[in-house]
Parts: structure tokens; C-alpha cells; sequence
């Protein structure tokens, strides 16, 4: 299998973070049935910004300070 370019792995990447956020959306419909989609949608940007790492940009580390 050849090597992928910077391309091909930035578009995996994006590919891998919707299919996340898809699933996240049908998890958030399957324990909230009644929810309006007006709510799945607030449901899912509050987990994109409260989930484990999102506070500190999702990396490991010290948080950086350039551009604070």
C-alpha cells in the first residue's frame, strides 16, 4: 500500500471526527427520544466542548498560551 499524502490523511482525520460526531448524535437520539432536533443539536455542541480534553484544545500537555 503506497504512503498516503498530508492530503489524504487530513481528509481521514476529518472523515473520522463527522463519524464520531455522527455517532454521538444517534447515541443522544436513542437516550432522548422525544428530543427535538433543536435540542440534539444543542446536545451534541455541548458534548463537543465539555468531553474529556475539549477544555485544553485536545492535546496532552500544558495548554498553550499563544494565543490567549
Amino acid at each position: 500500500m503506497p504512503e498516503e499524502s498530508p492530503a489524504q490523511r487530513l481528509r481521514l482525520a476529518f472523515e473520522m471526527y463527522d463519524f464520531g460526531v455522527r455517532m454521538q448524535r444517534a447515541r443522544i437520539r436513542r437516550t432522548r427520544p422525544g428530543a427535538t432536533e433543536a435540542e440534539i443539536e444543542e446536545a451534541v455542541q455541548d458534548w463537543l466542548l465539555s468531553r474529556p480534553g475539549a477544555p485544553l484544545g485536545d492535546a496532552l500537555g500544558r495548554p498553550s498560551t499563544r494565543f490567549a
